[in-house]
């Protein structure tokens, strides 16, 4: 079951980095922590090993080193986030700039009340 939610949780994350260019800080990072359990330094590691096909690779590394990737975790993630990216990307092509930046806007304040506000 946990596999099916990490991929849903790449594919949104992919989703949203396809329309506004973000996705490990904002979207899996916070995630992991508070939907998934993982410590900060967990969803870090683990994020960047998510990202290491365009990312990442030696912080990945070094988080994996010192017991701070789930590998597994990171491998279903990647696999949402593959194909979210491309749905996130030709959804956004269409809107005007003001509206993009409006929800971008938004999407990070109502991301930052919860990760102040939050648990």
């Amino acid at each position: 079951m946990n596999q099916l939610l990490y991929i849903i949780l790449g594919l949104v994350a992919g989703i949203f980095g396809g329309m506004f260019g973000i996705g490990g800080g904002t979207i899996l990072i916070p995630a992991l922590i508070f939907l998934f359990g993982l410590t900060q330094h967990q969803a870090q590691g683990t994020t960047l090993a998510a990202m290491v096909p365009p990312i990442g690779l030696l912080a990945a590394i070094r988080y994996w080193q010192a017991g701070n990737v789930k590998v597994s975790v990171a491998a279903f993630i990647c696999a949402g986030f593959f194909l979210g990216g491309y749905i996130g990307a030709n959804f956004i092509q269409n809107l005007p700039d003001l509206l993009l930046k409006r929800l971008f806007g938004v999407f990070l304040l109502l991301i930052s009340l919860n990760m102040m506000i939050g648990k």
